[in-house]
């Protein structure tokens, strides 16, 4: 007689253990738009753009982190400076990791996260703009591995300078 092993069960082990990471969910944290000219904004329109992004990361528990991407758009009058309008969006995810070292899980969140995030961020900034009667606000696409990397490479090339031994 031969012993026969249900080949499922041995897959659902092996997937287990598998390295793992997963949306839970994505939402807005908090948004603003002001337009502090009103009706003067509409008279010209020559606009600079002005974009701050700043991510952050919390685990929430063991195997739930939230990332949250924060941008920042200062559109102002080219001339003057005057501003058209200031809109800031936190959006954020929960994601769920198993199975990851956590050098690892710091980079995927870094990465992954905000480029998981940006797309919904991107249009909810157009969308307010085209509500606030601006024209659509369409932000280019982020890289944010390249962005991770010339961060890392930059604070790797700043040496303490009270690391001397006199």
């Amino acid at each position: 007689m031969t012993d026969t092993t249900d080949s499922s069960e041995g897959a659902a082990k092996a997937d287990e253990s598998a390295p793992q990471f997963g949306i839970e969910r994505i939402y807005v944290k908090d948004i603003s738009l002001e337009s502090p000219r009103g009706q003067d904004a509409f008279k010209s329109w020559k606009p600079t753009i002005n974009l701050d992004i700043n991510t952050k990361q919390t685990t929430l528990q063991e195997g739930i982190h939230e990332v949250v991407l924060t941008l920042t758009v200062n559109v102002r009058e080219k001339d003057t400076d005057a501003p058209y309008f200031l809109v800031e969006i936190q959006q954020a995810g929960l994601f769920r990791t198993a199975n990851i070292p956590d050098a690892e899980i710091r980079r995927l969140l870094a990465t992954v996260g905000p480029s998981t995030l940006f797309p919904y961020a991107r249009e909810t900034v157009d969308s307010m703009a085209v509500k606030a009667g601006f024209p659509p606000l369409q932000l280019a696409p982020i890289n944010f591995e390249a962005m991770m990397k010339a961060a890392v490479q930059k604070q790797s090339q700043v040496a303490p300078a009270s690391d001397t031994i006199q």
